[in-house]
């Protein structure tokens, strides 16, 4: 059984222990065991800590934890021999990120569960944001008014309880829990906020979690999935959301605070461009078609770059022309042409995977017309539908 420091004290950023055990693990990793340690296991949706074992002046990298059977297991780079005393140094900066996002999701959680009956029934502490599942619907304003009593709980700078009650004293508490626990419960309270069964490491005060920022909200399993950043994640995330406002804004010549309206301005400025463009396409074509006779047996168009929609609608009014092979490609020598084949007569399925098979095409689609794309020149292309025709 491995002494957890970290129940202990969550801020330990260093410690002192003995190797009881090293084995040749997977993947070149050893798996060593300590009379007693500071990093947390992965465990209750929360990853593992990470940092070095000294051993005299040499660093070992810890690269995970596993917990079982009330051992820690801890996957080093190197082998240490047993009976080694060792410095355990944690990367701290690291670890009080997860504390803070952790300890922000119980707050956040609890809010939503005693506003809302709702319960958090998925939890993931990633590298860069934290999901919570929940089995309920919330609204935009819902979120709001969530986040907004979440960082009054943060300004509070609540004093976090941990709690080891007896199984006699569990049956008279109120607490939030995902999963039925064997053994001794811990539970970690916020007073005012949210009490829940929980194994990891929190910060000691809620003002030490920073800012509690929701950044998205998705429908998930006939609830919601909701992300969050705490503390200096959050501040990350604001630096670089503001960077990119601040470009956005020089680019379309906009204060700040006024960039959705440049946006908005803009989208219809395009907008108006492609129905230009679309008008100009329409004429073009129509002059094309005026050429196209009857008695042409194979009609081929190429140009760099044309709308699918207009390209589809030239091929169509083709075949209404001629009983010949219709098409048009789309692109360059050098790139390869996207392509739509049609004929009101011929088998243009058969046509079509030839020619794919021959000129290194791929593509398909039932009769009269199929789409595809095609690496090959366009004389090569011509030769071989000509010869077709």
């Amino acid at each position: 059984m491995t002494e957890k420091l970290f129940y202990q004290d969550s801020s330990i950023k260093e410690f002192t222990a003995t190797v009881e055990s090293c084995m040749q693990g997977k993947d070149g990793m050893f798996e060593v065991i300590l009379d007693q340690t500071a990093f947390f296991p992965e465990g209750g949706g929360q990853y593992a800590d990470t940092g070095v074992l000294l051993v005299g002046e040499k660093e070992v990298k810890v690269v995970d934890v596993q917990e079982k059977n009330e051992i820690v297991t801890h996957y080093v780079t190197d082998a240490i021999e047993q009976g080694s005393k060792v410095t355990g140094r944690l990367n701290y900066k690291e670890r009080f990120s997860k504390m803070q996002q952790h300890t922000g999701e119980h707050i956040v959680s609890g809010i939503v569960n005693r506003r809302f009956g709702y319960n958090n029934v998925g939890f993931h502490l990633g590298n860069e944001e934290v999901t919570m599942d929940f089995d309920g619907m919330l609204t935009e304003t819902d979120l709001k008014e969530i986040e907004w009593e979440a960082n009054q709980a943060v300004a509070d700078n609540v004093k976090i309880q941990v709690l080891y009650p007896t199984k006699e004293e569990l049956e008279t508490m109120t607490y939030r829990s995902k999963i039925e626990i064997e053994g001794q419960v811990r539970i970690v309270v916020i007073p005012g906020w949210d009490s829940c069964a929980c194994c990891a490491p929190h910060v000691d005060a809620t003002g030490q979690i920073g800012l509690i920022k929701l950044i998205g909200a998705i429908k998930y399993k006939g609830g919601m999935r909701v992300s969050m950043v705490c503390g200096f994640r959050a501040l990350l995330d604001y630096n670089q959301k503001e960077a990119s406002v601040v470009t956005i804004s020089r680019k379309l010549s906009a204060k700040p605070d006024s960039i959705a309206e440049a946006v908005d301005r803009l989208q219809k400025e395009v907008e108006a461009q492609k129905e230009k463009i679309r008008i100009l396409q329409e004429q073009y074509l129509k002059g094309v078609l005026k050429e196209i006779k009857p008695e042409d047996t194979c009609v081929l168009l190429f140009e760099e770059t044309l709308d699918t929609v207009a390209v589809r609608n030239f091929v169509n009014d083709v075949m209404r022309i001629t009983d010949g092979i219709c098409g048009a490609f789309i692109g360059t020598d050098a790139e390869g042409y996207r392509y739509i084949l049609g004929s009101s007569k011929k088998e243009i399925t058969n046509i079509s995977k030839e020619m794919n098979q021959t000129l290194n095409g791929r593509g398909g689609g039932k009769p009269p017309m199929v789409q595809g794309s095609v690496k090959a020149k366009q004389s090569e292309i011509e030769a071989f539908l000509k010869a077709q025709s």
